[in-house]
């Protein structure tokens, strides 16, 4: 994230375990157990609806900015399979780059306590209290911004989000409608739709909220938090802003449809990100979002009447989970 460091009266925007960081998709399917749950229609001509508790299958893939590979890059991430899974971004502050700093030290650090508390008693399967408590025991220097949701057995999705990493929710409404009536030929391959989407938090453009090894920056209440509630087949996509500043939504349902598995899906997403940031020529979502803040082409560009373009280059982070049951 090749943002400012937020500073006092200003606003500047040892890898741990197996959990942070990976340069190929990892496919993970938790455990599950069987639950039944009963319709709560009140129409006496429905049946009962019988149906497995929910868990994630999760696919990951992480590409480092391309000066930072042989480094790793700055984000960091995280997959357990407690509960019914629990996945988490967070994204390095290259800004501390300048102060030597390394940036990647705090977003692995954050991510591998965030790990240590997951089945916490305090934590009680809260996010944003997992946050709390990842954050204040990471001692290194720097910042990032942090992403964390929890997916309960029974299907809520809980989220807490500080900064711009960002998740998104996507629903094919031919099997939400079979699930509701147990109709199991509609369940075909659809492109569906984005149900649920994050919003980015910033102080300015291109300055998301972070927490900090500073007293000055943002806190577990600071986050934005949601509930979703998630049914068998749909789809999760989460990472860091290098991902969805690079990919429309759109796209991402495309590539989705069009995977084998969440493994392939979240290397697709990754590869696809990766190409745009590198296009200058690509209109993304980055440099549509800029051109709407006011910011312009350069004045050659301007000169021979192109406008400003482009992906961008940065870290991306993409998790890609399915909703299944046992």
């Amino acid at each position: 994230m090749a943002i400012p460091i937020l500073r006092a009266a200003m606003i500047f925007h040892s890898q741990s375990q197996a959990l942070i960081h990976s340069l190929s998709a990892i496919d993970e399917t938790p455990k599950r157990r069987k639950r039944v749950v009963f319709s709560s229609s009140s129409s006496s001509e429905l049946n009962p609806v019988i149906r497995s508790e929910v868990s994630f299958c999760v696919g990951t893939c992480l590409i480092p900015h391309p000066k930072k590979v042989s480094t790793g890059g700055e984000d960091a991430f995280f997959v357990s399979n407690y509960n019914g899974g629990v996945i988490a971004v967070a994204d390095g502050v290259s800004g501390w780059a300048e102060e030597d700093v390394d940036p990647s030290l705090f977003p692995r650090e954050l991510l591998a306590n965030a790990s240590n508390f997951v089945g916490d008693e305090e934590v009680n399967y809260d996010p944003q209290i997992l946050i709390r408590k990842a954050h204040a025991a990471t001692s290194s220097t720097g910042s990032a911004t942090v992403i964390v949701a929890m997916l309960e057995r029974n299907g809520t999705l809980k989220i807490a989000n500080v900064g711009d990493c960002g998740l998104r929710v996507i629903r094919n409404e031919l099997n939400y409608f079979s699930q509701c009536w147990k109709l199991e030929f509609l369940y075909v391959p659809f492109p569906g739709h984005v149900i649920f989407t994050t919003s980015p938090q910033e102080h300015y453009f291109d300055c998301p909220f972070q927490l900090s090894s500073e007293r000055v920056g943002q806190t577990y209440l600071d986050a934005a938090v949601s509930n979703v509630e998630l049914i068998e087949g749909d789809t999760i996509v989460m990472g860091s802003d290098g991902l969805f500043d690079n990919v429309f939504d759109q796209e991402i349902i495309t590539t989705i449809v069009r995977s084998k598995d969440v493994a392939e899906a979240a290397k697709a997403l990754a590869n696809l990100a990766s190409s745009h940031a590198m296009d200058s020529n690509f209109d993304s979502p980055y440099s549509l979002e800029a051109r709407s803040r006011g910011f312009e082409a350069p004045l050659w560009k301007k000169i021979l009447g192109m406008k400003l373009t482009g992906g961008k280059l940065d870290d991306i982070t993409a998790i890609v989970g399915k909703v299944v049951s046992s």
